[in-house]
């Protein structure tokens, strides 16, 4: 046998001992990932919607909503998960709004891979010693007679529907109001 002939047995060898063993992984992990995601999913539908006590959810036009009702079973909010592109990654926000979808609850980012030290700001900002939370904390209680937008270098009107940009991630954060305005017309359009 030839040395050629050998070094290709070699690598269609390891090349299958390597695909088995990663199939096999993914046959092992692939459930307790997806049980991580929706267990994810489920605590950032509770921190949307604190005040809930139970929840639907609803599928219209492959949009799922969830719906959460009080004690009495009033529909006090919903919400959807809006994706998009950010400066570097994809971004899933999970955003929770009133049931006439007029005002944001509150928004919870669910996945994020942006620039490190800069663009992960959109989700926890460890250099603000007094609130790590601050540009999230923007969207609650946000009232939508327009759309929202991002203002740099002065106090954003909250009555005007307006963010403060986080410094040196301008794009990022106008990744993510764009993303959810994009979303909530989208989705008053199916759920109203």
């Amino acid at each position: 046998m030839n040395k050629s002939l050998k070094l290709v047995m070699v690598l269609t060898g390891t090349a299958l001992l390597s695909g088995l063993i990663l199939a096999a992984l993914n046959i092992y992990t692939a459930p307790r990932i997806e049980l991580n995601a929706n267990k994810v999913l489920s605590e950032a539908v509770g921190y949307v919607m604190p005040a809930k006590k139970t929840c639907d959810v609803k599928v219209i036009d492959d949009v799922t909503f969830y719906i959460g009702k009080d004690d009495k079973g009033q529909i006090i909010g919903v919400a959807f998960v809006a994706e998009g592109d950010g400066f570097q990654s994809r971004l899933r926000i999970l955003v929770g709004m009133d049931p006439v979808m007029s005002k944001i609850l509150n928004i919870k980012i669910l996945a994020q891979a942006e620039t490190p030290g800069l663009g992960t700001k959109i989700e926890n900002d460890p250099t603000n010693k007094t609130d790590a939370l601050w540009f999230h904390k923007q969207f609650s209680d946000l009232p939508l007679g327009a759309a929202i937008t991002v203002v740099k270098g002065k106090e954003p009107d909250k009555s005007q529907s307006q963010i403060q940009a986080i410094t040196g991630a301008t794009i990022s954060s106008k990744a993510v109001v764009n993303i959810i305005n994009a979303a909530i017309e989208k989705n008053r359009a199916i759920y109203i």
